[in-house]
C-alpha cells in the first residue's frame, strides 16, 4: 500500500489529489504557497519599478492599486500562512511521536479550501479587474470599489479563512490527544508549542475575518448597508472586525517563526535551549496580549484618548515576552559550539533584523508619534522589517533545516549562502530607508511621488535593493530545484546533532512515520538517548499492526462545489440566472457532506508482517 509501489502519472496524481497523509499535505502546502510566493514576489517588484522614480507612468494609477492590494493579500494569506501551515502539518505530528493529525480528512479538506481561495482571488485579473480597496479593504472604498474585484477578495479569503480554521482545530486536537507515551506538554519541542498556541489564535482570530467578511459580502452583493454611513451603517466597524482578526494573524505568522528559530539555534549550537520554560510562557503572553491591541491600528480614526492610550499601553506590553525570547536565543548561542550553514545564517540574521521591527513597532505604539508616522512609508518599513525578517527568514531557515528531512536530499550550501547574502543585503535596502522616506512625509499607497521632494534617492535604493532580493530568490529556486536532481543524501539525523523526534525517523519518514511508539524521557528526547549512548529511539510499545486513514476525493469535489456556489454568489447580483450555479455548488458541497456523514470509513491496518518489513 506504500506510495512507492504505485506506478504511472495517472496513478501518482490520484494518490496525491486524494491524500490525506499529513506529510504529502505539508508538501502540497508549501508547494502552493511557494508559487503564491513568487506571485506576490512579482507584484512587489513592479511596484517597486514603478516608484523608481518621480512620477513615473510604468503602470496606471488603477492598476498600481491593484497591486498593492493583490501583493499584500496573497503575500499574509496565501504564502506566509500556507507555508508556516505546511511546516506544521509536516514536521508537528513528527515531533509529538504521532503517525498523523487527529483529523486527516479535514486536513485536506482545509487545505484544498486554501488553495482553491487562492485561485479565487488571483481569477479576478481576468475577469476585469483585481480587488483594488487596500489588503484591509477598508469602508467605504470597498464598498463603492467598481467591477467584481473586491468580491473576488471577499469570496477567496471566505474559503481558505474556513481552511485555516480547520487546520488550527485539528492541530489543537492533534497535540492536546496524540503525544507519544512520556511526551507531556512540558517535553514539547518548541516548534510544536508554537503550533499549538499559533491555532488557538487562528480559533478566536478568524471568526472575527469570517464575520466582517460576511457583512461585506452582504453589502456588495445583496444590497445591505452595515457599512454605508449614508444608509445608517459604520464605516468604522469593519476596521475594528479586521484588525479585532489582523493583529492577532501577524502573531499567527511570527508564533511559528519564532518556533523554528528555537528549533535551529540548539541544533547548531548544540546546546538546549536556554529558559525554555520561559520561552513557552512568553509564547503564551505574546498570544494573550495580541488580542488586547487591535485599535493601535486605528490611533487616527478618532476614539479617543482614553482608547488610544490602554492600546497604546498595551501594545508596548508585548515588547516583553518579545524580549524574553530574544535574550533567551542570545543565550542559547552564548558558549555555544556554533556551526554556521544556511539555516543558522538565517537565523542569525533574524535577530538585529528582526529587533529593529520590534523596535519600530514600539515606536508606532506611542498614540502621540502615531498621528506623524500613521499612513506613511515608515509603517510600511517596519511591517516588513517584521514580516520579512521574522518570517520570511524563518521559512527560509526552516527549508534549509527541514529540507533534507522531508526529501532526502541537502539543498546546496554554496547556493544557499549566496541567495541568503544577496537577499539579507537587498532585504535592508528595499526597507531600511523606507523608514526616512516615511518621516520625510512620503505617503503609504501613493502610486506617484513628486519631484523636488528629496524622495528620489531613497525610493531609488529600495527599488536596487528589491532587485537583489529577487535575485536571492532566483537562487534558492535554482537550488531547490538542483538539489531535487543531484543533491547529496541524507541520514535520519540529517544533520548529526538533531535534539527533537523527527530526527529519529527515516529522511524522509516512511509513510506511518513510526514503526514503534517512541518512549520519551525528558525534553530533547533523541538528544537525551544519544547522550546514554543508543543509535535510536527506545520502543515505547512492540511492533504490531498499525492503523491508518484511508485517501479520499471527497475534500477536493467539496471545495470545488464551494467554488462553484462562490462564483454564482459574485455574479447572481447582476444576473439571477448565477444563482443555479449557488445551489448547484452547494448541492455538491452538501452532498460530499453527506456522503462522509453516511459512509463508514475506518481506514486500513497495516500488517505486523509488512512493518516489521520497514527500515526504520
Amino acid at each position: 500500500m506504500t506510495s512507492a509501489q504505485k506506478s504511472g502519472f495517472g496513478a501518482t496524481l490520484w494518490d496525491w489529489l486524494t491524500t490525506v497523509d499529513h506529510k504529502k499535505i505539508g508538501i502540497l502546502y508549501l508547494a502552493a504557497g511557494a508559487f503564491f510566493f513568487l506571485l506576490g514576489g512579482l507584484e512587489a517588484v513592479i511596484i517597486r519599478i514603478q516608484l523608481i522614480s518621480p512620477e513615473n507612468d510604468f503602470i496606471s494609477a488603477g492598476l498600481y492599486n491593484e497591486m498593492i492590494t493583490m501583493h499584500g493579500t496573497t503575500m499574509i494569506f496565501f504564502a506566509a500562512t500556507p507555508l508556516l501551515f505546511g511546516l506544521m502539518n509536516y514536521i508537528m505530528p513528527l515531533q509529538i511521536g504521532a503517525r498523523d493529525v487527529a483529523f486527516p480528512f479535514l486536513n485536506s479538506l482545509g487545505f484544498w479550501l486554501f488553495l482553491f481561495g487562492g485561485i479565487m482571488l488571483n481569477i479576478s485579473w481576468f475577469t476585469g479587474g483585481a480587488p483594488d480597496a487596500g489588503w484591509t479593504n477598508y469602508a467605504p472604498l470597498s464598498i463603492q470599489s467598481p467591477g467584481h474585484g473586491v468580491d473576488y477578495y471577499v469570496m477567496g479569503l471566505q474559503l481558505s479563512g474556513a481552511g485555516t480554521l480547520m487546520s488550527g482545530i485539528n492541530f489543537i486536537v492533534t497535540i492536546v490527544l496524540m503525544r507519544a507515551p512520556g511526551m507531556t506538554y512540558m517535553r514539547m519541542p518548541l516548534f510544536t508549542w508554537t503550533t499549538f498556541v499559533t491555532s488557538i489564535l487562528v480559533l478566536f482570530a478568524f471568526p472575527a475575518l469570517t464575520v466582517g467578511l460576511f457583512l461585506m459580502m452582504f453589502d456588495r452583493m445583496f444590497g445591505s448597508a452595515f457599512f454605508d454611513a449614508a444608509l445608517g451603517g459604520n464605516a468604522v466597524i469593519w476596521q475594528h472586525l479586521f484588525w479585532i482578526f489582523g493583529h492577532p494573524e501577524v502573531y499567527i505568522l511570527i508564533l511559528p517563526a519564532f518556533g523554528v528559530f528555537s528549533e535551529i539555534l540548539p541544533t547548531f549550537a548544540k546546546k538546549r535551549l536556554f529558559g525554555y520554560t520561559a520561552m513557552v510562557f512568553a509564547t503564551f503572553l505574546i498570544a494573550f496580549l495580541g488580542f488586547m491591541v487591535w485599535a493601535h491600528h486605528m490611533f487616527t480614526v478618532g476614539l479617543g484618548a482614553v482608547a488610544n492610550s490602554i492600546f497604546a499601553v498595551a501594545t508596548m506590553a508585548i515588547a516583553v515576552p518579545t524580549g524574553i525570547k530574544i535574550f533567551n536565543w542570545l543565550f542559547t548561542l552564548w558558549g555555544g559550539s556554533i556551526k554556521i550553514n544556511s539555516a543558522m545564517l538565517w537565523s542569525l540574521a533574524f535577530i538585529p533584523s528582526f529587533t529593529i521591527g520590534g523596535m519600530t513597532g514600539v515606536m508606532l505604539a506611542s498614540s502621540v508619534a502615531d498621528y506623524q508616522y500613521h499612513d506613511t512609508y515608515f509603517v510600511v518599513g517596519h511591517f516588513h522589517y517584521v514580516i520579512v525578517g521574522g518570517v520570511v527568514f524563518a521559512l527560509l531557515a526552516a527549508m534549509h533545516y527541514w529540507w533534507p528531512k522531508m526529501f532526502g536530499r541537502y539543498l546546496h550550501e554554496g547556493m544557499g549562502q549566496l541567495a541568503f547574502w544577496t537577499f539579507f543585503i537587498g532585504f535592508h535596502l528595499t526597507f531600511f530607508i523606507q523608514h526616512f522616506l516615511g518621516l520625510m512625509g512620503m505617503p503609504r499607497r501613493y502610486w506617484v511621488f513628486l519631484e523636488n521632494q528629496g524622495l528620489d534617492t531613497g525610493n531609488w535604493i529600495s527599488t536596487l535593493g528589491a532587485f537583489f532580493m529577487t535575485f536571492g530568490v532566483i537562487v534558492f529556486v535554482i537550488n531547490m530545484i538542483y538539489t531535487t536532481i543531484k543533491g547529496k543524501k541524507a541520514p535520519g539525523d540529517a544533520w548529526g546533532t538533531g535534539r527533537t523526534l523527527e530526527w529519529a525517523t527515516a529522511s524522509p519518514p516512511i509513510h506511518f512515520n513510526f514503526k514503534q511508539m517512541p518512549l520519551v524521557r525528558g525534553l530533547d528526547p533523541l538528544w537525551i538517548e544519544k547522550m546514554e549512548g543508543n543509535e535510536k529511539m527506545t520502543p515505547a510499545e512492540p511492533v504490531d499492526e498499525i492503523h491508518m486513514p484511508n485517501g479520499s476525493i471527497l475534500p477536493l469535489i467539496m471545495t470545488i462545489g464551494f467554488f462553484i456556489a462562490s462564483l454564482g454568489f459574485i455574479y447572481q447580483a447582476g444576473n439571477s440566472y448565477w444563482l443555479i450555479a449557488v445551489y448547484l455548488g452547494m448541492a455538491i458541497g452538501l452532498i460530499c457532506m453527506l456522503i462522509r456523514s453516511l459512509k463508514d470509513d475506518h481506514g486500513y491496518h497495516i500488517p505486523k508482517e509488512e512493518v516489521e518489513r520497514e527500515d526504520d
